[in-house]
């Protein structure tokens, strides 16, 4: 196993960006409830939907992103099948 990680023949990025991608929600969901609250003139309607926006929007640019990096990864395995295959 330690030689493995050593070699760079298995990868612990897709993992660590799963938690990269849970601590992103988190904080996105953070944000987004500080947006709804910190109007101007305390709670308003405007700041709830720009919170609620920020909350919907982050998610999902969050989840696209971290999937972008994940199909890397995975093409990068699927070459490696392809090449021992050979």
């Amino acid at each position: 196993m330690f030689k493995s990680f050593l070699n760079f023949d298995s990868m612990i990025t897709p993992k660590i960006i799963t938690v990269i991608y849970w601590l992103s929600i988190v904080a996105v969901a953070l944000g987004g409830i500080a947006s709804m609250f910190s109007g101007y003139r305390g709670f308003t309607f405007a700041s709830f939907l720009m919170g609620l926006g920020i909350i919907v929007g982050g998610v999902l640019l969050t989840r696209v992103y971290c999937e972008l990096l994940i199909v890397i990864f995975k093409i990068n395995e699927n070459l490696r099948t392809l090449a021992t295959r050979e």
